[in-house]
């Protein structure tokens, strides 16, 4: 049986509002341009790191291409462009702040 008083009782409705993103997505989304901060200081402050700078300097195609400073950054791209967008779509589907189980 079903009661006309119980069922009249209108309900509120849940009002669309502005929702803060989380921060677990910002997180993800600013740790790509830091690392790409980082290797941008490490450049400037030792200068002497980057071979291309320093062209008196003789060195073979290694010295040229894999210098710390610009591994750091060519990483913090590749962070970003290739890792963190799906690392931001998949906690976007699973809304579970929860510890995983």
């Amino acid at each position: 049986m079903s009661s006309d008083i119980a069922t009249s009782i209108p309900r509120e409705r849940e009002q669309p509002g502005v929702e803060r993103s989380p921060w677990r997505p910002f997180v993800l989304q600013l740790l790509g341009p830091l690392t790409i901060l980082a290797g941008l200081v490490w450049g400037v402050a030792q200068p002497y790191r980057i071979l291309i700078l320093d062209r008196d300097r003789g060195g073979d195609l290694y010295d040229y291409v894999f210098q710390g400073p610009l591994l750091v950054i060519f990483v913090g791209l590749m962070f970003t462009v290739l890792v963190a967008p799906g690392l931001v779509s998949d906690l976007a589907a699973s809304k579970d702040d929860g510890p995983a189980s």
